[in-house]
């Protein structure tokens, strides 16, 4: 049961180890594409005309485009240099001109091309969801792009980090647990080096110490010379050799006196 158990735990442990290393890769390539669009848009408002962004993404406010496109998914538009490079069927990102919904940007699919009074091409669009086509048609100079990619339910994830509660959860909260977790590291350093510290200051020899164990060997040396006036011995420290061997001596002197 234990050798199961252990097995299903690494099974669940790599696949939430996939699932944790496939969420980073998409949330980085979305903070990547999120950062080159903030800079091309900067790029277009600082240099005007001829620098849009060659990729935009936006929202779906509305159920217009349902059910291919529903409310808060995000699509990502591809500038489109040439109107040659439009077809009936793509779906395109534009700043509408009709009268209901003027100067909003608006998602819809394009329905027929045509010409406007300059001769220029303009295309006529409709949203799925919608009964009618859109009231004006939507000029080139007004497209932003065309829809090559979409992101289901990405709005929902906007719309919560907004929130008071998704901003503590997704974006409070990490910080703090990253910020403790660093102090944390920071304190273990800290006494470990405190250890170290104390360990090496430890085996620093202590000049007052060895000061006074001089001073024990010379009053030693002293006291031997004195009991030995007429032979000049020269002091040496005793070793454990010769401590067994004068307990040895002192036993053997014992057992003869009591024989």
């Amino acid at each position: 049961m234990k050798e199961k158990d252990l097995s299903w735990r690494f099974i669940v442990h790599i696949i939430l180890k996939i699932l944790s290393w496939a969420l980073f890769v998409i949330l980085l390539l979305v903070a990547i594409f999120l950062l080159y669009y903030y800079i091309a848009n900067k790029i277009y408002v600082a240099k005007g005309s001829g620098h849009e962004p060659k990729f935009s993404i936006y929202t779906i406010a509305t159920g217009s485009m349902v059910p291919n496109i529903n409310p808060l998914d995000a699509v990502i538009n591809m500038k489109v240099n040439n109107s040659s490079d439009l077809k009936v069927g793509d779906i395109i990102t534009f700043i509408s001109s009709s009268p209901a919904s003027a100067g909003l940007t608006i998602t819809h699919r394009i329905r027929e091309i045509t010409e406007d009074e300059n001769g220029n091409a303009c295309f006529v669009t409709k949203g799925d969801a919608n009964n009618i086509e859109d009231e004006s048609c939507a000029k080139f100079q007004n497209i932003i792009g065309k829809v090559i990619i979409k992101i289901p339910g990405l709005g929902h994830i906007q719309k919560f980090l907004a929130s008071g509660i998704g901003w503590l959860l997704f974006i409070l909260i990490p910080a703090l647990i990253i910020i403790a977790r660093d102090i944390m590291k920071l304190t273990r350093l800290s006494a470990i080096k405190d250890n170290a510290s104390k360990m090496t200051e430890k085996k620093k020899k202590n000049p007052k110490k060895e000061a006074e164990e001089k001073r024990r060997k010379e009053e030693i040396k002293r006291k031997l010379l004195n009991e030995n006036k007429g032979e000049k011995q020269y002091y040496k420290d005793p070793t454990i050799k010769e401590i067994e061997k004068e307990k040895i001596d002192k036993n053997n002197k014992q057992k003869r006196k009591k024989n």
